[in-house]
């Protein structure tokens, strides 16, 4: 009789894919931009999902085929409410806290928001965990938690930063619960350090700004600071990626504190000039360009944003979409999704 021998790498995919089918992911925020792409994802693979969601910023549009989905669950509510987020919590057996106020630039005009939707409503979650049983949680974190750093590209364990905006504090914050219930109560978790993200459903940020801009007038582009700003990006399908790559194999359970950390972006940078120029482009526009000077666009707005991702690379993980063709096909999904920008 001839025996095959499975191939350890089909193994360990085998295994990641198993373990995948036999989980219910509870997502908040699960009807925005990364959370409904990870939705999609997930049940593609034959997860379980429940969404959680209040639709402050998440579209009724971005969940329209997962609805339709056997294994997937729609419920709206808000992360601040303790008991519709427990409730609702229950028989998942892991949490992707994505839900968030994600307003840096104004931050300052209410600056008690990221306060309740970030750090506070991040200790609901584990409090809602701890009362359904549920140890595993990946939270997205930011790049901006790490302030103004001084060592590029910046590694996870990078000096403690000085904060810069209230966002990149208070997601801070949220890294130091999750660690401490970690820690405290034998949780598992996964923190994501994300660049800003590109791709289909994109839903703030400078691309839709400048499309939106450029959509009502195809001669003139203001740009916030002097366009020197140097940034990386990366797809929501690599950040996804990475995210479940990491997740399904369980790395937190190596740690000393039962936690992990991933810086996740592009291992390149750009200039904000670069983006300028792709962005009109695809659009075929050549607007005179107007710029407010400064090296920073606002307040908290952090000049150079690199992250060292050697990381998760180490992984076996790498980034499929450059920088360049993830503005490509942000702009084409807003061309042809008008809404979002008229809904904004």
């Amino acid at each position: 009789m001839i025996e095959f021998v499975r191939r350890p790498a089909a193994r360990e995919r085998e295994h990641e894919m198993r373990d995948r089918r036999q989980t219910r992911y509870f997502i908040t925020g699960g009807a925005g931009f990364i959370g409904s792409t990870l939705a999609d994802r997930l049940l593609a693979e034959g997860a379980g999902v429940v969404a959680y969601d209040n639709f402050s910023t998440g579209q009724p549009e971005f969940v329209e085929e997962a609805r339709r989905h056997p294994s997937y669950s729609l419920v709206e509510g808000d992360v601040l409410d303790e008991g519709a987020l427990e409730a609702a919590m229950r028989g998942c057996d892991t949490v992707v806290h994505l839900a968030a106020n994600a307003d840096i630039r104004f931050g300052l005009e209410h600056p008690r928001r990221d306060l309740e939707q970030n750090t506070l409503a991040t200790f609901h979650v584990l409090e809602a965990m701890r009362e359904n049983g549920i140890s595993r949680i990946a939270f997205a974190s930011s790049a901006a938690a790490l302030g103004e750093p001084s060592v590029f590209p910046t590694p996870e364990d990078c000096p403690l930063p000085i904060q810069t905006s209230l966002y990149g504090a208070s997601k801070m914050a949220c890294e130091g619960l999750i660690s401490s219930y970690c820690e405290g109560f034998g949780f598992e978790g996964y923190v994501f350090r994300f660049v800003s993200l590109l791709g289909e459903r994109y839903p703030h940020g400078h691309v839709i700004d400048f499309c939106k801009s450029l959509r009502k007038d195809p001669t003139t582009l203001r740009i916030l600071g002097d366009g020197t700003q140097r940034k990386s990006y990366l797809h929501v399908q690599d950040c996804i990626s990475a995210m479940l790559r990491v997740v399904n194999r369980r790395t937190a359970l190596e740690t000393e504190h039962r936690v992990d950390v991933y810086h996740l972006g592009y291992p390149e940078f750009i200039e904000l000039k670069d983006s300028v120029r792709w962005i009109c482009e695809r659009l075929g526009v050549t607007p005179r360009l107007e710029y407010t000077g400064g090296s920073r666009g606002w307040v908290g707005d952090s000049p150079f944003v690199f992250l060292d991702v050697s990381k998760i690379r180490r992984t076996g993980w790498e980034p499929v979409h450059t920088i360049r063709d993830s503005i490509f096909a942000t702009v084409d999904w807003l061309v042809e999704n008008p809404w979002l920008m008229e809904r904004r």
